[in-house]
């Protein structure tokens, strides 16, 4: 293994850092090279079809060019429709992000869950099995939300977040019963604060520090460069602004570029 292999993160924007902070905590020696899909930007809204043939093609042309020890699908969305896709497209070790429906069933007091992800998310049979097989005895709401995917990355933007935007978007889930909510987008965790405000009382699980850990397990005894080498973020369509860089600076990721 090539001490200077990096661990690249996918997203489709910004989401991914919350998967990416929990990574860096356990592998601050890791190099990584974050990619977000800006040019396709959100994923929750487009097809099941175009997100297949996008995601593995992309993350193949991506593969070729860093030479990445392995690959992280930092997205709900492109993990339950393209992951197979993209495992049978690389020939190196591929971790997903889904919804954490096991460890919120085994908290939820109330039997009524929530798994608040994108439109596309939600809607995937992946999470109908997932609820099957682990929350049976639950009451498991889904609502899906572009407007939180938008409203994350204007947070990391640097704009002002409105409560009584966030209290919208999540209003289908309240009233019901609700304990545990799994954040099943991984730009949900970067409006937790806000998100607590809006649903008191409800629990937040997201994957982020499950997948933190299975990185660490799959590089386990492998070499890191010493010193550590730079980190690279790379966006395909627009470029970020001042404060997203600023945002990604504060991860540790400074040196930002468009392609």
């Amino acid at each position: 293994m090539n001490a200077s292999a990096p661990l690249l993160f996918f997203d489709s924007g910004v989401g991914g850092l919350s998967v990416l902070g929990p990574t860096r905590a356990l592998l601050p020696a890791a190099p990584i090279v974050y990619v977000a899909d800006s040019a396709a930007f959100p994923y929750g809204t487009r097809s099941e079809a175009e997100i297949a043939a996008r995601v593995p093609a992309l993350l193949g042309r991506l593969t070729e060019r860093f030479r990445p020890r392995l690959a992280v699908i930092a997205c709900n969305t492109a993990s339950t429709i393209a992951l197979p896709f993209v495992r049978a497209a690389l020939d190196i070790p591929v971790v997903g992000t889904v919804p954490a429906i096991k460890p919120a069933a085994e908290r939820s007091r109330s039997r009524v869950i929530g798994v608040l992800g994108t439109e596309a998310t939600v809607r995937q049979p992946y999470v109908d099995d997932l609820a099957m097989r682990f929350a049976a005895d639950c009451t498991v709401l889904r609502h899906g939300s572009a407007e939180l995917v938008a409203l994350a990355e204007a947070k990391l933007a640097g704009e002002a977040i409105d409560p009584a935007a966030i209290a919208a978007a999540v209003a289908p889930l309240t009233g019901r019963g609700m304990d545990v909510v799994v954040l099943a987008c991984t730009h949900f965790p970067l409006l937790a604060d806000e998100l607590a405000e809006a649903l008191p009382g409800v629990e937040q699980i997201d994957g982020g520090p499950g997948i933190a850990r299975r990185i660490a397990r799959l590089t386990e005894g492998q070499p890191w460069p010493e010193p550590p080498v730079g980190h690279i973020v790379l966006f395909t369509g627009a470029g970020p602004g001042p404060h997203m860089v600023e945002a990604f600076a504060s991860y540790g990721l400074g040196d930002v570029r468009h392609v």
